[in-house]
């Protein structure tokens, strides 16, 4: 609904869906595009929030052990849910197992509920009326909370929420969201020099 609410046809919020399966990453590219962000921008900003799937494909390639050929297929299911379950099983096979039904399960179904949100957000109109637009960073934010749990983890986030939201007037829509990715270098610089001092 986000991303037909945003200006994208039905056949496009399908395609981005079907083609980058990150929800934060789907969130940032529409959430700029429809703050009238650069389209290579908000693809900077939605690639940057994908690469964390890169370390957990690092560890799922060991313990999945697949073949060559169907990493690529299965390098498409490398998220967050899918990367919880498999690393919560004690045997390859049942790595497999999860990874797969997990997969596949989110996959059809997130698909699905894209295409009845979009169909819906034609239904209902204007989606600007609803307040739509804040959905997306609501639902990252509610994902990513609970993942804070140490002090250098919140002051990571706290740093990013004020460059981000602080940076919003005066860069173009999408930047702000690659200028708070500076947020960890910053503050691990910051606790680097107070470990130095002591």
């Amino acid at each position: 609904m986000t991303s037909a609410g945003s200006g994208l046809t039905l056949l496009q919020t399908c395609a981005l869906s079907l083609l980058v399966f990150t929800g934060a990453s789907q969130f940032a590219l529409v959430g700029a595009l429809a703050a009238g962000g650069n389209p290579l921008t908000a693809a900077a900003g939605a690639f940057f929030l994908g690469v964390r799937n890169a370390f957990y494909g690092l560890r799922l390639s060991q313990l999945l052990a697949l073949p060559r050929a169907v990493r690529p297929f299965a390098a498409q299911w490398v998220i967050d849910e899918t990367a919880a379950v498999a690393l919560a099983q004690p045997t390859r096979r049942s790595v497999r197992i999860g990874f797969a039904v997990t997969g596949l399960s989110l996959y059809v179904l997130w698909n699905l509920t894209t295409l009845l949100g979009a169909l819906g957000a034609e239904a209902i109109g204007d989606t600007d009326a609803w307040g739509l637009d804040a959905a997306g960073p609501a639902v990252f934010l509610a994902l990513l909370a609970p993942m804070l749990k140490t002090a250098t983890e919140r002051a990571v986030a706290g740093l990013a929420v004020l460059l981000g939201l602080g940076l919003l007037p005066v860069l173009p829509a999408g930047v702000p969201v690659l200028a708070a990715a500076l947020a960890a270098p910053l503050v691990l610089w910051v606790q680097g020099r107070r470990r130095g001092n002591r």
